[in-house]
């Protein structure tokens, strides 16, 4: 006993070794079938990373393991990726490892798992998945006995998990998916007569023509199906499948023939209960179901009978209908009763745009809310034609009482509505508003609305709209949001195509406000507070609604933009393109009036704006308080008391809070400044000059002022302009930046009554007319900022040269010159005070630094009378005679 263990043993050793030894001997033959099999009979690249085989693992069978295959496209999908797994494994019996290369593998089990499958038909029909090559496309490469080497399938078993499915048609604009696919099945394949056994679970999403008929459903499907190969014919016997939790039994067939597929199925719900209707919506919607308590009862009853074929779809009746049937969840205090719902989906000639959709009834009650509706849609797959009555009473706020469906944003109000619509998408397309009828009213009353895009929840208090054919009259709307109230009435002439397509709001509206406050309506960055309802990136910016085409005539008591106060608005709002066009605008501001046009626009990242404002009567102070870009400005007349008349064109960018980038404006100013007062003391400018020039009192300039100004890259130059002080004119240009640094220059003609009693002493001694006309030019050159002025003057060689030619001109009198000798000397000095004379840099911080004008006047006449004694010496003569001979 012991020596047959011992060679029974042996023997199972040999077998093992025999086993794990085989794979490496054949490996190499299997991936030569596999790429020899890709080459000759597929029009597409195949690879893949690696084939194993394994004997031990499936005993007493043969598995084959193909890790990350991939079969790409070639033209006209070049590159496109068609079909992807992660594994794909055959199984064999292991005598089919021992064949010959030219005799075919029979594999009798495959499994897949992630398999990514994408199927298209591009505009002009041509399919990505047409990849077999015809037969007499290899036949020149390959001889007959060659053709058969490769893989035959005898499967008994496969099975497909967690994979995904694409279908695109660019043609007709249909997509169809299929998510989480786990599939199996298991029969015989290679009998003429058999049955497969099947499971299938998935989640399925189509659209068509951008509308999407089913959106992630559930659905499971246990079918047996017949299997007559000889007729390639599919009947299914016992199946039982869901779509989402509504059971569904169906039996008939689908067989192929020569033209397309010949489709016989019939369907219906087995157990009739309206709790199978709730099972009909999405899972995600409809939580709990089994725990409802439901009355009435539900049925699905349909018929799919035809040839599917590029030109033909089945004939299709499907039914459904509801008597007398309600709900209610076992933990929402609502019960939806009185529900009637009669629905059918046909189709009788086989052509596709003939299928049509009946809802014939659905209505419902709420307590005592009735609501009722009924729908005809026609020409699904081109033109969809709707005609529809609306009839009834809904508490929106009622809706999540008696259903669980969650919304992210507060909804509550009460919608009353009856209208009839006619109406076919061409028509909203193309704007034909004559073959749009609408007839009826609806009603809205404290409707509450909040969403992520807006600040506050809208609270519409009360709306009346009137359908007409064409147009929606809006006549009435009073809403608020914040601190904003608006009533608004107007005309809407395409609200249909607003809201089934992808069309602008178009109308015209007149809005009257109490308050409108801006920030009501703008959006907020990441510094916003908790409670704010959007919160953005601080680099967002406001936009304007991409959806909007309409025109707007406003009215509002007050309007609120940042720091200002609006009063009385007025005017109108053109609104196209996310570019807003003022004109006519109007509004009381600062005591004064302030008159608007021009546009915003926000189809840029950046928005940008171009505007002409007028100001009338503005209060100087006040304007140039609050006002960021008159700061910019002319930063000096927050200073005065007084008003102020402007007209300012400018243009730039908006930043992130709609106001203006003061970096990137630029434009021209005519400002003429009405002044009452001026307060020195709160100007270091004004001061610094005033203690330079101590013969001008600030306080006492001209009232009056006009000047031009023009601005650019964060640069404000200032034209000429003249002011005076009593008798003194003065000349004032330059410029400065917004940041405050200056560059100025003031030009005063000073006469010379205004420099001191030693030079008003010479004056009166030298006794002339034309000498009392003389002023002294004296330039003041400003620099620095307004808040730390650099000053400097010269004042000083300017009186310094006058002190010297008037006693000069005395001197000539004493020594008994003539007078065309002195009006030569006065015609000398006028003239050169033209000239430019030499500038004292004196800093206004540095007074200590300065000469006194008294003490070079004294100098001066030192100097001079000190020339006449030396000069009487010489001549002998007494002071009398000379004085006696003028």
């Amino acid at each position: 006993m012991k020596k047959i263990f011992k060679i029974l043993g042996i023997i199972l050793l040999i077998f093992i070794a025999v086993l794990v030894a085989v794979p490496f001997v054949l490996e190499s033959k299997i991936d030569a079938i596999v790429q020899n099999y890709a080459d000759e009979n597929l029009d597409a690249d195949l690879s893949f990373d690696d084939i194993s085989l394994s004997l031990i693992s499936s005993f007493p069978k043969a598995e084959v393991r193909v890790e990350n295959l991939k079969i790409t496209n070639k033209a006209p999908f070049k590159d496109e990726t068609l079909a992807t797994a992660k594994a794909i494994s055959f199984e064999m019996p292991i005598g089919e490892l021992l064949k010959g290369t030219e005799e075919p593998l029979r594999v009798n089990e495959i499994i897949a798992d992630e398999l990514l499958l994408t199927l298209k038909t591009n505009k002009n029909g041509s399919t990505n998945y047409d990849i077999v090559k015809q037969a007499e496309d290899f036949s020149e490469v390959s001889t007959p006995e060659e053709q058969s080497s490769g893989f035959s399938f005898d499967i008994q078993y496969y099975e497909v998990n967690n994979s995904a499915f694409t279908y695109i048609d660019e043609g007709s604009n249909t997509s169809f998916y299929i998510a989480e696919l786990n599939h199996n099945g298991k029969g015989i394949f290679s009998a003429e007569q058999s049955e497969l056994d099947t499971k299938t679970e998935a989640r399925i999403s189509m659209s068509i023509d951008s509308t999407e008929y089913l959106s992630n459903n559930n659905i499971k499907l246990e079918a047996l199906i017949g299997l007559d190969l000889e007729e390639n014919k599919y009947s299914f016997k016992e199946n039982k499948g869901y779509i989402n939790a509504l059971p569904l039994e169906f039996e008939g067939f689908v067989q192929m023939v020569e033209d397309g597929q010949l489709i016989d199925i019939t369907f219906k719900n087995p157990e009739s209960s309206f709790k199978d209707f709730l099972a009909v919506i999405p899972e995600v919607y409809a939580k709990n179901i089994e725990n409802v308590n439901t009355t009435g009862n539900f049925t699905v009853i349909g018929i799919i009978k035809g040839l599917v074929s590029e030109q033909t779809i089945p004939n299709i009746d499907i039914n459904m209908r509801s008597d007398n049937a309600s709900f209610k969840y076992p933990d929402l205090p609502k019960r939806v009763t009185n529900i009637m719902i009669n629905a059918s989906v046909k189709n009788t000639t086989g052509i596709a745009d003939d299928t049509y959709v009946d809802l014939n009834q659905l209505d419902f009650k709420i307590d005592e809310d009735v609501f009722k509706s009924e729908a005809h849609i026609k020409n699904l797959t081109s033109n969809i034609r709707v005609d529809a009555d609306l009839d009834g009473v809904l508490n929106l706020g009622n809706i999540t009482k008696a259903y669980p469906i969650e919304f992210e944003n507060q909804l509550s109000g009460i919608l009353k509505g009856k209208l009839n619509t006619s109406f076919d998408m061409d028509a909203i397309e193309s704007n034909a508003y004559q073959r749009i009828k609408n007839n009826g009213s609806v009603s809205v009353s404290n409707f509450i609305f909040s969403s992520e895009d807006i600040v506050n929840p809208m609270q519409i208090n009360k709306a009346d709209l009137t359908f007409n054919q064409g147009s929606v009259s809006l006549n009435s709307f009073n809403a608020q949001t914040g601190k904003s109230d608006f009533s608004a009435t107007g005309t809407m002439n395409n609200l249909l195509g607003f809201l089934l397509s992808d069309k602008k709001l178009q109308g015209d509206f007149n809005v009257t406000s109490n308050t409108f406050a801006i920030s009501d309506f703008m959006v907020e960055d990441e510094s916003a507070t908790e409670t704010s309802n959007k919160k953005t990136s601080s680099s967002e910016s406001l936009k304007i609604p991409d959806f909007l085409d309409c025109s707007i005539t406003a009215n509002a008591k007050t309007v609120i933009y940042d720091n200002l106060n609006l009063k009385n608005v007025k005017g109108e709002l053109r609104i196209k393109d996310q570019n807003a066009n003022l004109s006519n605008m109007t509004s009381d501001l600062f005591d004064g009036q302030l008159g608007i046009s021009g546009n915003v626009n926000t189809k840029e990242a950046t928005p940008k704006f171009d505007m002409k404002l007028a100001m009338q009567q503005f209060d100087i102070s006040q304007s140039f308080k609050d006002l960021e870009m008159l700061q910019a400005l002319a930063p000096i007349a927050k200073v005065v008391q007084g008003k102020l008349n402007s007209t300012i064109n400018v243009s730039g960018l908006l930043d992130e809070n709609f106001s203006p980038d003061l970096a990137t404006i630029s434009g021209n100013a005519l400002a003429e400044l009405l002044t009452s007062s001026i307060d020195v003391s709160k100007s270091p400018l004004l001061s610094g000059l005033g203690s330079q020039l101590d013969f001008i009192d600030f306080t006492q300039l001209q009232k009056d002022i006009k000047t031009k100004l023009s601005f650019e890259d964060g640069r404000v130059n200032v034209q000429p302009f003249r002011i005076t002080y009593k008798d003194i004119p003065i000349e004032v240009s330059g410029s400065h930046s917004f940041t405050n640094t200056m560059s100025y220059s003031a030009v005063l003609q000073v006469p010379a009554k205004y420099l001191g009693s030693d030079v008003n002493r010479l004056i009166g001694q030298i006794n002339d007319a034309e000498v009392n006309k003389i002023s002294v030019p004296v330039t003041a050159n400003i620099g620095g900022t307004f808040s730390s002025p650099s000053i400097s003057t010269d004042l000083t060689s300017g009186i310094s040269n006058l002190t010297e030619q008037l006693i000069e001109i005395q001197k000539q009198k004493v020594i008994g010159k003539g007078k065309d000798k002195i009006n030569d000397l006065l015609d000398n000095f006028l003239g050169g005070n033209n000239k430019s004379t030499k500038t004292d840099s004196t800093n206004v911080k540095s007074d200590s630094t300065k000469k006194d004008p008294k003490e070079a006047i004294k100098e001066g006449v030192g100097n001079v009378l000190g020339g006449i004694l030396n000069g009487k010496k010489k001549n002998d003569k007494k002071p009398q005679d000379s004085i006696k001979n003028n």
